[in-house]
């Protein structure tokens, strides 16, 4: 069984001395503003959530989304934590102290995603699966399986990870330093790339990985001290990694479809009839009702359905505590709900009406292109310098004066192996945010020109 004390551990990662507490900001509380004000959480404002390099200001970007995230992540972290904390006596633990793991976990959870969204990280592993560039450093990779794998399923989340523990303060050992239950709190699918799932394996927690195998030693300090139980491959989720995951779940369900009906691609009475099922009753339609404006309607009833949902999520969580505990709870806490088929429901519409519209699909299908494209260029332009730094053509000495040196190496200099060098160039493209890697790339193919 995983302990609360050890589960809830405030050390930090990369620090071996634990930091003077302060009555008035706990650890935790401090992880939420380490990652607030860090540079990758700023460039999520320009990242897609729903709808790519929306037009709209009302549309939600991957910062509201993980805001949002992080508000639900903290009420129901608190409730839960309230249960937590008395039916395990837990001593100078604040039933806060939860709720604030949960909500900086939230905050964080897609910290790590590429341009254009999930498409992104499919482009990535598309370019890394056809392009030439990509095919020459595949010898040398396939040395070390877990390395080719890293790359082969390229994973947003496993980029979150080594943003928060080596980009982002990338002097410090442990980079931000976030406390280890934040870090297990927000390692979703704590195993690696490699090896490869059985199939049957419909565990959750298996699905995708959290980390690359150049973080794989700083992951198991995080399993160690939080004293996660080891599995067949990796680690049993953190108990409050289901909580995160259910935060984010109810809210790019019920948020996004909410989205929809600001868009005009759900319409009012669809999405309306949607939120009574989730909510189970129907006395708030004729409350919508009686509401000015539709938009002052939808939210209202999307309100009242996220916080039926956050009551039952609630429930389920402790009336399977003993199992989370054992790391023997595989599923999603939402598909435990009384609302899970209504939720379901949601997430069916919206994948017809809302991820597949038009628009959304040809920008998307344009970022393969960018993606690819940028990749292709600074890759070549690395492996040239790699290879003879003494002989490299304009076209590549230009492109090397736009990376900037860290992507590159220390002093300029490419890293020795191929699996660094890689890593280093897939930071600066999955950092970008959706409109600076659009604009570079048609700046450097040519198709605009600063000025013009």
């Amino acid at each position: 069984m995983m302990q609360w004390e050890r589960l809830l551990s405030p050390a930090r990662l990369g620090k071996r001395d634990p930091e003077p507490l302060q009555a008035q900001r706990s650890p935790f509380q401090r992880d939420y503003d380490r990652i607030v004000f860090s540079s990758a959480f700023r460039r999520l404002q320009d990242k897609t959530q729903v709808f790519p390099l929306a037009q709209s200001d009302y549309v939600r970007t991957r910062l509201t989304h993980s805001l949002e995230a992080a508000c639900v992540g903290r009420s129901l972290g608190t409730a839960i934590g309230a249960h937590i904390v008395e039916r395990h006596s837990l001593k100078d633990v604040h039933s806060s102290d939860i709720g604030a793991i949960v909500a900086a976990a939230c905050l964080a959870h897609d910290i790590g995603n590429p341009p254009f969204g999930h498409s992104g990280e499919d482009a990535i592993r598309h370019w890394f699966a056809t392009s030439p560039q990509a095919a020459r450093l595949h010898p040398e990779l396939k040395r070390n399986p877990a390395h080719f794998s890293d790359f082969e399923r390229f994973e947003g989340n496993a980029q979150g990870f080594r943003i928060l523990t080596r980009l982002q303060m990338p002097d410090n050992h442990g980079g931000l330093q976030l406390t280890c239950a934040t870090l297990g709190a927000f390692a979703k699918y704590p195993v690696p790339s490699h090896p490869e799932r059985d199939p049957k394996d419909r565990r959750a927690s298996t699905k995708k990985h959290s980390f690359f195998h150049a973080e794989s030693e700083l992951f198991a300090e995080v399993a160690e001290r939080t004293g996660l139980l080891p599995a067949t491959i990796g680690w049993r989720r953190h108990p409050l990694a289901l909580i995160v995951e259910a935060a984010d779940d109810i809210c790019y369900r019920l948020v996004d479809f909410e989205d929809g009906v600001r868009l005009r691609l759900i319409g009012y009475e669809e999405a309306s009839e949607a939120f009574a099922a989730v909510i189970g009753e129907r006395k708030h339609l004729d409350i919508a009702a009686r509401m000015h404006g539709t938009e002052e309607r939808i939210e209202f009833l999307r309100a009242v359905a996220v916080g039926k949902v956050l009551d039952q999520v609630k429930v389920v969580f402790l009336e399977n505590e003993e199992a989370i505990l054992a790391g023997e709870f595989e599923q999603p806490l939402i598909r435990c709900t009384q609302a899970a088929g209504p939720l379901e429901e949601i997430i069916c519409r919206s994948r017809k009406q809302l991820y597949a519209n038009p628009r959304g699909v040809e920008i998307e299908a344009a970022g393969f292109e960018v993606i690819g494209g940028l990749l292709d260029l600074f890759v070549e332009a690395v492996e040239a310098l790699a290879a003879d730094g003494s002989r490299l053509a304009a076209r590549w000495r230009n492109l090397l004066q736009i990376l900037p040196e860290p992507f590159i190496g220390p002093g300029g200099v490419p890293a020795p192996d191929a699996y660094t060098r890689l890593l280093r160039m897939t930071d600066y493209v999955s950092g970008m945010t959706d409109s600076q890697a659009v604009s570079l790339y048609k700046k450097l193919r040519g198709i605009s020109l600063p000025g013009q």
